[in-house]
């Protein structure tokens, strides 16, 4: 298949190859002269502010806030689709109806799929442009020191800072889902029903499936979380052993578009699989 790209299209992908190949030369110089003790210092730190005992990371919100707020605007935009589609609007026609075939299939309960749909699309959305911003784009980063206050603020020598590389956030989706797949078995099966499948198939399996529940949030998010976070490590690490030159480039956007593509897709497929599961 042939890609077209528009003139537009052309110009913006060429301004966007010429910043990051100009990024990754001033990082080769930058990295020449910094010891390797120094760039490894903060790896694995993040900024942490404690208000009264709640600690949190301000970037995953600042950047959690800033791609909500990018999807609603797009969103927006798009709101108004033509009869003859463009090449954009046929793009994502095309994934919304991939989505809505599988979600369709996979929920028994149709009451249930338009609402599914949209929860999974809408995961699926906020964590695939998180884990490109956070792979594959050069951005402000913040570099803390051992208790989590601020060492530097670094500009385009790390990629943003993906949200998706917070176990907090990953966490919190996974619970999202398990609980509101527990709300519509419920709505779906009635409550004495749902407290039955607890039980099921002998009362004394009642340990087992509870832990299997409760197992269902943290695999959920931890698979996310070790492909984001364990990718991002291995980059910064494989990128001060060839001094960010030309690999690099190829990491980033190995992890940042096909990697976190992909775990985009398993991560809204499992939410569809969790909900699946308890409306059979």
């Amino acid at each position: 298949m042939k890609i077209m790209f528009t003139r537009k299209e052309k110009i913006f992908l060429t301004i966007f190859l010429v910043l990051y190949i100009l990024v990754s030369i001033l990082n080769f110089q930058q990295l020449k002269r910094t010891p390797m003790e120094e760039i490894f210092g903060g790896l694995g730190k993040r900024w942490i502010v404690d208000i009264n005992g709640f600690r949190f990371n301000p970037m995953t919100i600042i950047m959690g806030s800033i791609i909500a707020v990018f999807l609603i605007i797009l969103a927006y935009k798009m709101r108004k689709f033509e009869i003859i589609p463009n090449r954009k609007q046929a793009l994502i026609e095309s994934i919304l109806e991939t989505f809505y075939e599988i979600v369709d299939e996979s929920i028994p309960d149709k009451r249930f799929v338009k609402p599914t749909f949209v929860i999974a699309t809408t995961l699926f959305l906020f964590i695939a442009v998180s884990n490109v911003i956070g792979g594959a784009v050069p951005g402000i980063s913040v570099v803390a020191a051992r208790d989590g206050s601020i060492q530097k603020i670094a500009l385009f020598n790390d990629t943003w800072q993906a949200p998706t590389g917070d176990l907090n956030t990953n966490l919190t989706y996974a619970v999202f889902v398990l609980v509101v797949s527990h709300v519509f078995a419920i709505k779906s099966k009635g409550f004495k029903e749902w407290l039955k499948g607890w039980f099921y198939p002998n009362p004394v399996m009642f340990p087992i499936n509870l832990i299997g529940e409760l197992a269902k949030p943290i695999s959920h998010s931890l698979r996310l979380f070790g492909n984001i976070g364990g990718g991002a490590i291995l980059v910064y690490i494989l990128s001060y052993m060839t001094k960010y030159f030309f690999a690099p480039i190829i990491f980033w956007g190995f992890f940042g578009i096909f990697v976190g593509l992909v775990q985009a897709f398993v991560f809204s497929m499992l939410a569809v699989a969790y909900i699946s599961s308890q409306l059979s």
